[in-house]
């Protein structure tokens, strides 16, 4: 079933579902963002930030409230933000709450406190699910998914000490406590798994075999080729590669199955690429970013062409 189709049964679903849905006389909520952009986060269109939301928000009712949108479907489905639209050529809007792409319609997604809104126009060729991004970060660390917050574990390599000390010492900086336990360990489908390692030592997890997949399995347009990972090829929204680096060079990325909470991980080709990445791991270098890749300085975000 191609998506606008599979789209337009879920939107149809949704509308029908959520007829009435919205504003209710709950309490509110406090410090909430709402961000849109276009092209992966490349092209801001407008950011606001609320202290207090009055009511019961939903998170469809708080992008109308602030931008002019049009919807079909009944409201359920979202063509227009302030005039951009998606086409047929497959471009739609996407939308995200804590770096987690939402499990259903706007219309029905509660807004809770804390919530990072980020609503993104883009391609999806290659792939009409990306489960989690990075560029909210310090979420989904410090809030969670529908005002629950996970716990948080911290996997690492045995030769990234470095990288992996100076990770749990940003999530600490954040508020955020970090289990760590060694590669492989079991964390749980109710935890935040943070692997730190190079692509030898992570690529066994489950996480790096959907990167190795491709962008139609984990939503991530990077891929570490070769035996042990030596070379990060950078790929296109189409997932062609358009870049490849070597030596020294890093991914910081996260995807997710189901429901079960994000992985995010923070390889390279070497030990040098994951002290690269890991020193990315700030708010204001991931930020609005789906993934980054890194290598002497420099940061690449993905997927690339979008990102020129």
């Amino acid at each position: 079933m191609s998506r606008t189709v599979a789209v337009t049964a879920r939107a149809i679903a949704s509308a029908v579902a959520l007829a009435g849905c919205g504003l209710g006389a709950g309490k509110g909520t406090s410090g909430v963002t709402l961000t849109v952009t276009r092209d992966f986060g490349a092209a801001p269109v407008a950011s606001v930030a609320e202290r207090q939301v009055a009511g019961s928000q939903t998170v469809m009712r708080m992008l109308e409230r602030s931008f002019r949108v049009t919807t079909h479907y009944g409201g359920g489905f979202v063509q227009s933000i302030n005039g951009l639209s998606g086409s047929a050529s497959r471009r739609d809007w996407f939308y995200y709450v804590n770096g987690v792409e939402a499990a259903q319609g706007a219309a029905g997604t509660a807004v809770h406190r804390g919530d990072r809104i980020w609503w993104d126009l883009h391609d999806w060729t290659a792939t009409d699910s990306i489960p989690a991004v990075v560029g909210s970060f310090p979420e989904p660390f410090l809030h969670g998914s529908g005002g629950r917050r996970w716990p948080t574990t911290l996997a690492c390599g045995s030769d990234t000490t470095t990288a992996c000390t100076r990770i749990a010492s940003e999530l600490k900086a954040i508020g955020v406590p970090a289990a760590t336990q060694v590669i492989g360990s079991a964390s749980g489908t109710d935890s935040i798994a943070v692997v730190v390692g190079t692509w030898k030592d992570v690529r066994g997890q489950l996480a790096a075999t959907l990167i190795g997949n491709g962008p139609a399995s984990s939503g991530i347009y990077a891929r570490l080729a070769g035996a042990d990972g030596g070379t990060l090829e950078l790929l296109d929204p189409q997932a062609h590669v358009v870049r490849t680096l070597g030596p020294d060079a890093g991914l910081i990325a996260a995807t997710a199955q189901g429901s079960a909470a994000p992985t995010w991980l923070i390889t390279g080709t070497d030990v040098g690429g994951v002290s690269a990445a890991a020193a990315a791991l700030t708010p204001a270098r991931l930020h609005n970013h789906f993934a980054l890749a890194v290598q002497g300085g420099t940061d690449l975000p993905l997927p690339l062409e979008a990102a020129r």
